[in-house]
């Protein structure tokens, strides 16, 4: 069986929306930075929660294509252009990511970023996952 250990020390306080770490072991899965556009690459929405939805949806699916599903995802790696609205719109990125993805909270970094490569995109999304070999 190919199980997920979540790292959380003695005496931390629980991490809250994300895991400190975690173990795993099986085939290896790494997705790209997938941004707010469907999969014809058109954004449908310039609303930043919105976007997190879209680029959410599409590491659903193209971890999907290596057999995988969101709760073996074990690391995430956000790029936000305004942490001033993600901070504001907390509540409602939280609730698309739990429709999204579950409650599953993998390592997670958040990085406020200048801009990113397409001039629409507020939000680009990388993930790794571990899947049974």
């Amino acid at each position: 069986m190919n199980e997920l250990q979540f790292l959380d020390p003695a005496g931390w306080k629980p991490a809250k929306g994300y895991a400190n770490g975690i173990a795993a072991s099986g085939r290896t899965v790494f997705l790209g930075g997938q941004i707010g556009w469907t999969g014809q690459q058109i954004f449908e929405s310039d609303d930043f929660v919105d976007q997190v939805r879209q680029a959410l949806e599409n590491i659903v699916a193209v971890l999907a294509e290596a057999g995988g599903t969101p709760d073996r995802i074990v690391r995430m790696t956000w790029f936000i252009t305004d942490k001033a609205e993600y901070v504001a719109r907390l509540k409602e990125v939280g609730d698309v990511y739990r429709a999204v993805i579950g409650r599953h909270f993998p390592a997670m970094t958040m990085v406020q970023v200048t801009a990113l490569i397409e001039d629409r995109a507020k939000v680009e999304i990388e993930a790794t996952a571990v899947l049974a070999q």
